[in-house]
């Protein structure tokens, strides 16, 4: 880990640039490191979507999770608002995670099998 001193003597800003990615140290506008991440995490991916029912953290509400789904960041936030909406229900798109308000299992299941996903059932 860094010191103290070099995480607080780094360059935040330039009148020529204009913010700088902490990460990188290049302008926001050309910086690729979420772009980055997202290749990495595609490619730990296993091909398997794993759809459990969850009610811990929720004060007993459950909530169906979704995750596993070998997307970009920007094609997922687009799944999962035609999920929320074909279950009828709300929901969030959390770390690459979705949540779906309810026990919506078999219903996402069959829905993510038309698209052609691999999918399985994990957890209670």
């Amino acid at each position: 880990m860094a010191s103290l001193q070099d995480q607080l003597s780094g360059l935040v800003y330039s009148t020529e640039q204009g913010d700088l990615c902490p990460a990188c140290r290049e302008a926001k506008a050309d910086c690729r490191c979420d772009e980055i991440a997202d290749n990495q995490r595609l490619a730990e991916l296993d091909g398997i979507v794993r759809i459990r029912r969850e009610t811990a953290g929720r004060k007993g509400k459950g909530v169906t999770t979704i995750s596993g789904i070998p997307l970009p960041e920007a094609e997922l936030k687009k799944l999962a608002a035609s999920l929320k909406k074909r279950c009828g229900t709300g929901g969030a798109l959390k770390d690459h995670v979705i949540e779906i308000q309810g026990d919506q299992r078999e219903t996402l299941r069959t829905l993510l099998e038309a698209q052609g996903f691999k999918v399985k059932l994990a957890g209670g």
